[in-house]
C-alpha cells in the first residue's frame, strides 16, 4: 500500500494519478449509464410517471413504497427494487475517490451537499436530453435522495478505510 497510500493515509503522487484515472473512467461509465437513451423492458411499468410532451417525471417522494402494492408481479418488484438500490450505489465509487482527492470535502455537509448536486445535474440533464433527443430518461425525485444515500455511504467507506490503513 506504501506506493499509494503515505503513512497518514493520503495518497502518494502514484495514488493520486490511478485515482484520477480511476475517477474519470467512472464518470465516464456514468455518463453512459445516465445519458443514453433508456431502453423499456416490457412488463415493467413504474407507478406514478407523469408524462409532459416527451418529459417524463416521477415526482412521488418514496415512490416505491407508496406504490408497491401496484406493482404487478416478481418482475416488476425486482425491477423497482433493483433500480433504488443501484441509484444508491451509482455516484458511491466517484464520490469515494473524490473523498481521497480532496480533503475539503471530508465532512457530513460537504459530501451529501456534493452528492446531491451530482444527482440533481444528473436528473436536470437527462430532462434535456429527453426534450432534444427523446432519450427515455425519467427525472426521479427519489433519485435525488438515493444518490445522496450512496455519497453518505461513501463517507462511511472512506472513514473506515481511513482509519485502517493509519493502523499500519
Amino acid at each position: 500500500m506504501s506506493l499509494f497510500l503515505d503513512d497518514k493515509a493520503e495518497l502518494t503522487s502514484l495514488g493520486r494519478k490511478v485515482t484520477w484515472t480511476l475517477v474519470g473512467l467512472y464518470a465516464l461509465a456514468i455518463c453512459y449509464m445516465c445519458f443514453g437513451p433508456q431502453h423499456t423492458v416490457d412488463g415493467i411499468e413504474t407507478p406514478n410517471i407523469i408524462y409532459w410532451g416527451r418529459l417524463r417525471l416521477l415526482l412521488v417522494p418514496f415512490n416505491t413504497l407508496l406504490s408497491f402494492g401496484q406493482l404487478e408481479g416478481g418482475l416488476e418488484i425486482f425491477w423497482v427494487i433493483g433500480q433504488n438500490l443501484l441509484n444508491v450505489l451509482l455516484l458511491f465509487p466517484l464520490l469515494l475517490g473524490i473523498l481521497a482527492l480532496y480533503p475539503d470535502l471530508r465532512s457530513w455537509k460537504k459530501i451529501m451537499w456534493t452528492a446531491f448536486r451530482f444527482s440533481l445535474f444528473i436528473e436536470c440533464t437527462q430532462l434535456i436530453l429527453d426534450l432534444l433527443f427523446d432519450a427515455n430518461r425519467v427525472f426521479e425525485v427519489d433519485d435525488l435522495w438515493t444518490n445522496s444515500l450512496g455519497g453518505a455511504l461513501a463517507f462511511i467507506t472512506y472513514r473506515f478505510l481511513q482509519e485502517k490503513f493509519k493502523k499500519k
